[in-house]
């Protein structure tokens, strides 16, 4: 089966550059296609986009081993010369901008607009990272023992295993693999079958770039035979997963026998506090903005909306007016706000935890229902919800659909202890324009990142992470390159001898 054969033409159509679109795994520098291939799909309109090769178990020790031997050589390039590297391709990302945004649109659903801006988000990683990595420095530090001198060195982990998701599937691999690279290692990717083509366009992007083979491997098939390859193999020192709170465990508990690192980011539950001293309209927006980006599909999107009685149904009403004005469709058509779920099975979950919360007491204000006979792919209507039970399966697990429901909350410690009172602590909102109450919040929220009159919290310069079941480490800024990176002390003695 030739490339042609396994692509849509109404993918390849849309492209400037066809050669972007590959549907093999990359490994040590060169396509591999594996025994078997999985469709693609568009979940706008449900098609058959592409047909992928599915490397296995085979695929995946191939590269563990390109990556280990690549390992050696790359680990020693000096951090100039690897940054130098990632700008070549960071460069290229952005000249391919408007080709990479279609490829994603296309698999995963998100509007071009959408799109674009993920891509230049995750463009940001790359170039962030690149000049970082130059300055990964040690200290010298003062022994308690005579005649000595000691310093601290940061070395490259190792090869590093990524695991990840549908929903960012751009920008959740440069958010990994940048540092990951600028700090001296190697990687093996392994996007989510629902959308490996913006994975494999990225290697096709890095390969024109000069990256070395080996260094950027993606591999894609049956996460099953594939994920317990890289958890188990020695030569692989960390595993890096996007995704769900349920799978992240899983691979903790297989990279446990080797004791290798993990970088966990997981599921949230993010409350959206409004307090009634808040700008209410600024604070609607802030909801419309956090909860209905990509469909709700975020694991930042405000899950919880907490009002204060006061200025509750005024906000209600603000948000019921912006809610009523979104318009879903086809993420390549001018006007569309929302594009469809991931699946038809996202449907049927959101739409069953609204059901649930209907039953439970809940208002439906607007939408509440799926759109898929409307609009012929995964589509929900853009929903508000008011009232029902705080511990109604809504409120305690992660939507993530185009689900926003509202909570009404008197003192402010009833409204952290509801904000709490879940696993999960990815992100929090606030809104409110008094600066004791920001503290006070702020510092009370179990969560590892707060935003404060602002509707989002990540950026490639700054660090992305969450508290208690919503994982471990760091994403961005500096700690995002010491993530990938060895502490090792050194200590000489004997210097006055």
């Amino acid at each position: 089966m030739t490339i042609a054969e396994r692509i849509s033409d109404s993918l390849i159509d849309r492209l400037s550059d066809k050669t972007l679109l590959q549907t093999d795994s990359f490994v040590d520098g060169a396509w591999m296609s594996g025994e078997r291939r999985f469709d693609v799909s568009n979940p706008a309109d449900n098609s058959v986009i592409a047909s992928v090769g599915d490397v296995g178990e085979a695929g995946a020790h191939q590269a563990v081993a390109a990556a280990a031997r690549a390992f050696e050589t790359w680990k020693k390039v000096s951090p100039f010369q690897r940054a130098a590297l990632l700008m070549k391709w960071h460069k290229l990302i952005l000249e391919n901008l408007d080709d990479l945004a279609a490829i994603l649109t296309t698999e995963m659903g998100k509007t071009l607009t959408e799109a674009k801006g993920e891509i230049l988000y995750g463009a940001g990683f790359i170039e962030w990272s690149a000049e970082e990595g130059k300055r990964i420095m040690g200290e010298t530090l003062t022994p308690p023992f005579p005649n000595s001198r000691g310093w601290t060195l940061h070395q490259p982990i190792g090869v590093v295993a990524c695991i990840t998701p549908w929903n960012f599937p751009n920008a959740m691999i440069t958010r990994k693999c940048a540092p990951a690279l600028a700090a001296g290692c190697t990687m093996v990717i392994k996007p989510a079958p629902e959308t490996p083509l913006s994975a494999l366009a990225l290697a096709e992007l890095a390969k024109r770039a000069g990256i070395p083979d080996g260094v950027f491997n993606v591999v894609c098939g049956d996460a099953q035979k594939i994920g317990p390859v890289l958890t188990g193999s020695s030569e692989v020192r960390m595993i890096g997963f996007t995704g769900s709170t349920p799978v992240g465990k899983l691979l903790m508990r297989q990279a446990a026998d080797g004791v290798k690192r993990v970088a966990l980011e997981l599921g949230g539950n993010a409350p959206f506090i409004v307090m009634d001293d808040a700008d209410l309209d600024a604070a609607a927006d802030g909801v419309v903005a956090s909860k209905f980006r990509v469909s709700g599909q975020t694991c930042v999107s405000a899950n919880r909306i907490i009002a204060q009685p006061a200025i509750a149904d005024a906000l209600i009403e603000k948000l019921k007016e912006r809610v009523d004005a979104l318009k879903p469709g086809n993420g390549f058509e001018a006007g569309s706000d929302l594009g469809p779920l991931i699946h038809h099975e996202a449907v049927e979950r959101v739409d069953a935890l609204v059901r649930s919360a209907r039953d439970s007491g809940a208002n439906i204000i607007a939408g509440g229902a799926p759109l898929v006979d409307e609009l012929g792919g995964a589509f929900y209507a853009p929903t508000l919800i008011e009232g029902g039970s705080p511990d109604m399966d809504l409120a305690c697990f992660e939507i993530f659909g185009p689900v926003a429901s509202v909570y009404r909350v008197e003192s402010e410690a009833d409204i952290v202890k509801l904000a709490n009172d879940t696993p999960y602590g990815l992100a929090a909102y606030i809104y409110t324009r008094d600066i004791n109450r920001v503290h006070r919040l702020s510092e009370a929220l179990e969560y590892g990142m707060v935003g404060v009159n602002a509707p989002m919290v990540g950026s490639f310069s700054s660090p992305f992470g969450g508290m208690k079941e919503s994982g471990i480490g760091r994403e961005g800024g500096k700690w995002g390159v010491e993530e990938f990176t060895e502490l090792k002390w050194v200590i000489l003695g004997g210097i006055d001898q």
